[in-house]
This record gives C-alpha cells, sequence and structure tokens, in this order.
C-alpha cells in the first residue's frame, strides 16, 4: 500500500518545528527515524496532513553525561547509542537492550526519542526508561516541562505528550558501583517485537537489593511496573517474587500469545533477571 496524500516539511530548528506543529490546518505528524511512522502511513494507520522533519533540527542528537545523570536526545540513532562509551558506562541497562532492537538497518536509522514517544506497549525502550526512573524533557507552545517516565505512558500508544509538543531529550540517572540492572525478553525471532520482557534496575545493599525497579513489556497496553514483585524481590525471595507477578500483571491474549503463556513466560523472565542483578555491575 501507499500512504495516503499530505504535505512535507522540514524544521529548521525547534521552534520552527513548534510552530508548524500549531498551525490550524489538520493533523501534523514528527518524523524522526521513521522507522515505525512509515509503517503506519504506508498501510494507512496514520494519515497525518503534514510530514515535519526532524533531521535539519540541530542540538537534538548529543550524548551527555553529567551531575550524576546522563542525557540523551531525542534524536540519537540506536546505532549511535550502541558505539556511545558513556552508554556503555552510565547507562549500562540501555546498553544491554539495544541489540535486541529490530536490525541493524532499522537501529542505524532509528532514534530512541522516537522509539520512546511511540510508545509501543512491546519496545525495549520504553520499559527501561520506566525501570531507571528516567525522566523526559518536552518543548511545546506553552514552553519547557519535564515528566517523569512513570508519569509518560498513559495507554496504549498514549504518552503525556500533546499534539503540539516535541520530546526533545530523555534523562536517567548514571549508574554508579551499587547499580545492578538486568534485561531479558521472549521473542519469536532476534529483532521481533518481544512477546514478554523484562528491563530492571536495583543497588547493591549488602548481600541484597534495594530501590529495586521491575517494568515488564509486552504483557500490557503500556510497560508495566511489577511493585509486588519489587518488593519481595529486595526481599531476597525470588520465588516470592513470581509468585508476586499474580497482583502486578494481567496480560491478555494477542495474536502472539495466550495471556497464560505471557504471564509464565513473566515468572522465567523473572528468575532470569533476578540473577543478573545479583551480579556486579557495572
Amino acid at each position: 500500500m501507499k500512504p495516503a496524500p499530505f504535505a512535507y516539511a522540514k524544521a529548521r530548528s525547534l521552534d520552527h518545528a513548534i510552530e508548524l506543529l500549531a498551525r490550524p490546518d489538520g493533523e501534523a505528524r514528527l518524523l524522526a527515524g521513521g522507522q515505525s511512522l512509515m509503517a503506519t502511513l504506508n498501510m494507512r494507520l496514520s494519515a497525518p496532513k503534514l510530514l515535519i522533519d526532524l533531521n535539519g533540527v540541530k542540538g537534538l542528537d548529543g550524548i551527555a553525561a553529567k551531575d550524576g545523570a546522563v542525557e540523551i536526545g531525542a534524536m540519537v540513532r540506536h546505532v549511535q547509542a550502541e558505539r556511545s562509551a558513556d552508554i556503555a558506562r552510565y547507562a549500562p541497562l540501555i546498553a544491554l537492550a539495544l541489540p535486541h532492537i529490530g536490525h541493524a538497518a532499522i537501529r542505524n536509522r532509528g532514534t530512541l526519542g522516537g522509539s520512546i514517544a511511540f510508545a509501543d506497549p512491546a519496545a525495549e525502550l520504553p520499559a527501561c526508561l520506566l525501570a531507571l526512573g528516567g525522566e523526559l524533557d518536552i518543548a511545546g507552545h506553552k514552553g519547557k516541562r519535564t515528566v517523569k517516565a512513570d508519569d509518560f505512558f498513559k495507554g496504549l500508544f498514549e504518552t503525556a505528550l500533546g499534539p503540539n509538543d516535541v520530546l526533545t531529550a530523555i534523562r536517567i540517572p548514571a549508574a554508579t558501583t551499587e547499580t545492578r540492572v538486568g534485561f531479558a525478553e521472549f521473542a519469536r525471532r532476534h529483532g521481533d517485537y518481544a512477546i514478554a520482557g523484562l528491563a530492571a534496575c536495583a543497588k547493591a545493599s549488602g548481600a541484597g537489593l534495594s530501590d529495586v525497579r521491575l517494568a515488564y513489556f509486552g504483557v500490557g497496553n503500556t510497560p508495566i511496573r511489577a511493585k509486588n514483585a519489587e518488593a519481595a524481590l529486595a526481599g531476597g525471595d525470588i520465588e516470592g517474587a513470581v509468585k508476586a507477578l499474580g497482583g502486578d500483571l494481567d496480560p491478555q491474549d494477542d495474536v502472539q500469545s495466550t495471556g497464560a503463556a505471557k504471564k509464565h513466560l513473566a515468572g522465567v523472565l523473572l528468575r532470569r533477571v533476578a540473577k543478573q542483578l545479583m551480579e556486579a555491575r557495572p
């Protein structure tokens, strides 16, 4: 299929992009890497009247570790993050997740901001951002604001971004010697969206863990914090954490799997990731 007709504009700056979004002549969509958007355009699941290209906007593609955090511009490509020494050192959970995203051709064009803004519930990066307790910088016609990851994902493909907003960067706490991270997913083939996945972060606390954050993806309409399981795992009870998932997750049947199978996989993933959290990282 071919997309429905649309107008095209290349944004000269962030302010110009926001100005274009605010025009009253119909729905507009932002083009970053285009790895999700082009598919929805061709299938006519998206039919904007205006496509606004962000690839000429400067200042959105940097990676910087400063003030105890890592700031990643929304236009950073997956491959750029994969090759970043700062990501490897200060954001090891992101580094673990990136090789699971699509294939090399997709990672060459896809952007971190685009993946997070699209908010596919089976995608890796939204769950990683949630597990890390990150935050998002957003610019719009009313100014700039910062939203915590816990408040960003609202529903199926629905986020805190308004129709005239641009996601400009994400920010996550920089890993320290106490940081522990874990990541695992089940997919039919490497590079496919996950049937179920788990991104996790915690702090070493003596022989155990504290500040445990478990973010599942592929098992609901958004990435989901498994808070009951977090509490059990912080107490050192892995099997108790698996059992507690019954109160955290209620996956539904979909084209890939039944809800019951997804819940079983969630427990298997938790056992695997719990072992990773016990290892010395970073």
